[in-house]
């Protein structure tokens, strides 16, 4: 069993540290908000430690999962970062999702101390945080990759080297893209149905078993149905998401007028008091 850190203890940090205790490795976690860090070691155990540097002191792999790019430079590079501590020949996993430019500047800082980092975002939400079935898409050296799958196996039902330092993000990215025109379009289609005067759960029964099926419509038409969005990743950390696939766009040359569109219907939502619904909550602005 490996020696392990985990940095960052919220809806998906705190599961996924849970279920790497349970498989036996030695966890010392680190939460910016230290209550959290202690529910986390009443319910599972282990460790907690005051500050990054402190929780990745002899640390085979250190994971972390925050909230953004300079969240995530804060507990690397920061004054009591992991980085400080960590051992030569260590290796970082970062699961937040975050810029693919941040990946490669860590990516570049880690090996110069004789380090490896590997940009790892997931995909599966809190439910898949909580019952270990998270995909994750990782970035960075192959021979690091070969040595952390086994251990980010213990939250994953699938995980995959996509290429060099800050592939897992931009592959995250497309994940990103591709959930906002599918959940614009299962909220459309619900609101259509509405209108026409249809059972709108018939209908779902109906088309899902054909090509517009999909998680979205599975997962989240009968609750978009209810008028109910406490399910899943919040609107404001889809836009957060959403504004980093638009800036690497613009960066790429990559043309995303529906992500961009979506973007500002999720703004609007966010207007309507909505920043803690779910993405599902599109379906609201379309009803209001």
């Amino acid at each position: 069993m490996a020696k392990l850190a985990f940095i960052g203890l919220g809806v998906m940090g705190f599961p996924m540290a849970g279920h790497l205790a349970a498989k036996g490795h030695d966890l010392t976690v680190y939460n910016r908000t230290a209550a959290k860090a202690q529910a986390w070691v009443g319910k599972h155990g282990q460790q907690s430690a005051p500050t990054p540097a402190q929780a990745a002191n002899g640390a085979d792999m250190v994971f972390a999962c925050v909230g953004n790019d300079e969240d995530l430079r804060a507990v690397t590079t920061g004054p009591e970062g992991a980085f400080q501590s960590m051992a030569k020949g260590a290796i970082f996993i970062d699961h937040t999702t975050a810029s693919a430019d941040i990946a490669q500047e860590l990516h570049a800082h880690a090996a110069d101390l004789g380090l490896s980092f590997i940009d790892a975002p997931v995909s599966g939400g809190q439910a898949g945080a909580e019952n270990g079935a998270l995909t994750v898409m990782c970035g960075g050296d192959a021979d690091a990759y070969a040595k952390a799958e086994p251990v980010i196996a213990a939250f994953a039902r699938a995980c995959r080297l996509m290429g060099a330092s800050g592939s897992g993000q931009l592959t995250k990215m497309v994940n990103q893209i591709c959930i906002a025109g599918l959940v614009e379009a299962l909220a459309e289609g619900l609101h259509f149905a509405q209108k026409a005067g249809l059972d709108p759960l018939a209908v779902v029964d109906v088309i899902s078993k054909g090509a517009a099926q999909s998680w979205q419509m599975e997962n989240r038409s009968a609750t978009m149905i209810a008028d109910q969005f406490e399910f899943g990743f919040a609107v404001d950390w889809m836009r957060k998401d959403l504004g980093i696939c638009l800036a690497e766009a613009r960066r790429n040359g990559a043309h995303l007028p529906v992500t961009a569109l979506v973007d500002q219907f999720y703004s609007e939502v966010q207007k309507m008091g909505g920043s803690r619904y779910d993405t599902s909550s599109l379906i609201k602005r379309l009803n209001s």
